[in-house]
Order: structure tokens, then C-alpha cells, then sequence
């Protein structure tokens, strides 16, 4: 056999092994993303907790269920803006909930219609002072830059810790509560859209597997076309 004839088949053969190792990887990829997301799954399904016992262990308590009670502060309202919804402009409107011991916790309350992104009559979507509130712990972005919508004195841009204490004037809990669909005031448009719960989805993880797989193997029948063509 020449040499060049088998440096080729050693070389496709190299390729085959690497893009096999690749595709075994993305898989691995895979089944680490499908765990994640059961995790979150059953975080969502559970039964909700208190507040103290939802956030005591904060490595795990994003996604965890949630039920607590205070008062709304709308007079501090925020809302994040430009947040889509089925290709409609719109906000979500981050109440203040001041609960037992002073605390504030921010809620998303949910979603509504703004024309530009950015401006909303918030006064119309009150759904009382004294509530109780069922849903999901989220965790705060860490980001820099500017943060606030300037042509909007209650807007911002994205969940920043620092920038919404330094916007109310006062520290807020460390993870704040999106309210879930069939909470206690019912889906109903008496109150804002409730927002989607996150989808959990797989990723790329398995086409890129196949791709990887489909690689090797156009590497190994190209060897060995290489290797039978002598024969002829």
C-alpha cells in the first residue's frame, strides 16, 4: 500500500475516533441537560413553601414554589421593559411586597400591553394592598452598563440587583417572585397576563450528536473506498 494511500486511512481514521468522541460528548451534554431540567421540573410541580424555607438553601432555589403574604407598595412600582408577547409590545410590572418583618420582595406580577415597550397606566392593574402571592423564585441577573429606560422614570431594562435597590431606595430580597397563572386572583383579565413558565428545552445537544456521528462515519467509508480501490 503507498504511503500516501496510508497516511490518508490513518488520518480518516484519527478524524472517525475524534468525531465519535464528539458525538458520545454531545450526548453526555444531553443527559445532563435532561437532568437540570427535570430538577426544574419538580422544583415548579412541588407544593409551595414558606418564604424562609424556600430561599434557605440559595444554590437550589431558583424555580422553587413559593407562597407568601404582605402588602403591595404600587406607589414603588417598576416595570421591565420591552418584553414581548405573541409579537405584541409590552412590560412586566415588578410590585414591591412588603411582607412580615419589612422586608421587600419584588414580584412580576406579569405581563402587559405597552404600545412602545415601555410606557403603561399601571393604575388599572391593582389587584389589592393585602395579598397573598403563589409562585416561583427567580434569581437576579449581575450585569453592567446602563440599566434604566430614561424616557421612562419606573422603567429598566433588566433584573439588576443593585440598580432596582438603588431605584426604590431600599435593599430587596435577594431573589424576587414571578407569580404563577391560577394564583389566587384567578386568570381572569381582571388582572396582567401572568407570565409563561420557563421552557425547558433540550437544546442542540442532540442534532449536534448526529452531525458529529454522521461525520465519522463519511470518514470511515472514505477509508475504505481508499482501501478497496488497489483491489480493483
Amino acid at each position: 500500500m503507498p504511503r500516501r494511500t496510508l497516511a490518508f486511512i490513518v488520518f480518516a481514521l484519527v478524524m472517525a475516533a475524534g468525531c465519535v468522541r464528539l458525538g458520545v460528548w454531545q450526548l453526555s451534554r444531553l443527559g445532563e441537560q435532561r437532568a437540570v431540567n427535570a430538577r426544574v421540573a419538580a422544583r415548579l410541580e412541588a407544593e409551595p413553601a414558606d418564604w424562609e424555607t424556600a430561599t434557605r438553601d440559595s444554590a437550589m432555589a431558583r424555580y422553587r414554589r413559593v407562597r407568601l403574604a404582605g402588602r403591595y407598595d404600587y406607589a414603588r412600582e417598576l416595570v421591565l421593559t420591552s418584553r414581548g408577547r405573541s409579537g405584541a409590545p409590552g412590560v412586566h410590572v415588578l410590585t414591591p411586597l412588603v411582607v412580615a418583618g419589612g422586608e421587600l420582595v419584588l414580584v412580576n406580577r406579569g405581563w402587559a400591553y405597552a404600545a412602545d415597550g415601555m410606557t403603561v397606566d399601571l393604575s388599572p392593574w391593582r389587584e389589592g394592598d393585602s395579598v397573598t402571592v403563589d409562585g416561583y423564585l427567580e434569581e437576579y441577573v449581575i450585569a453592567s452598563g446602563m440599566m434604566s429606560t430614561p424616557s421612562q422614570p419606573r422603567g429598566i431594562r433588566r433584573l439588576v440587583r443593585d440598580s432596582i435597590e438603588a431605584r426604590l431606595g431600599e435593599r430587596v430580597a435577594p431573589f424576587l417572585v414571578v407569580q404563577r397563572q391560577g394564583a389566587v386572583q384567578g386568570d381572569t383579565l381582571a388582572h396582567l397576563i401572568r407570565v409563561d413558565l420557563p421552557t425547558l428545552g433540550e437544546g442542540s445537544h442532540r442534532s449536534y450528536a448526529i452531525q458529529w456521528f454522521a461525520f465519522a462515519l463519511i470518514a470511515v467509508v472514505g477509508a475504505g473506498a481508499v482501501v478497496r480501490r488497489p483491489r480493483r
